[in-house]
């Protein structure tokens, strides 16, 4: 089985699991955004967007720049290949039990219509 950096899943996982986070990801990867941009198409303030923003900065989701009195967020450079990988291994690990368990249903119903037959 692949190896995976725990504190890292730990880390993304921990930035995905908020709604507000997940939007912002959605809306920058449409277009960047200010962190004003952001904290008002959220309706929230301003300290409470840079707190978001620093979570998923942490997590390397995230990168922002500063021109002036404006910080402009973007998409991080770093994707989720790693998340997505973790995901699809226990995706598998699922279907390969349900497969099982669809094996068994069929032959309880195989039984189930031999006995009634009988």
């Amino acid at each position: 089985m692949v190896q995976y950096s725990k504190a890292r899943l730990d880390v993304s996982f921990a930035a995905l699991s908020d709604a507000t986070r997940r939007g912002i990801l959605e809306q920058l990867g449409r277009a960047e955004a200010s962190i004003t941009d952001l904290a008002e198409k959220f309706h929230m303030t301003l300290t409470g967007m840079k707190k978001h923003i620093g979570v998923l900065e942490q997590a390397g989701l995230v990168t922002t720049r500063k021109a002036g009195r404006v910080r402009t967020c973007t998409l991080g450079l770093r994707g989720l290949e790693e998340e997505a990988a973790w995901i699809e291994s226990y995706r598998r690990l699922w279907d390969a039990r349900f497969e099982e368990l669809d094996k068994v249903v069929e032959e309880l119903k195989r039984k189930e219509e031999v006995d009634g037959t009988e």
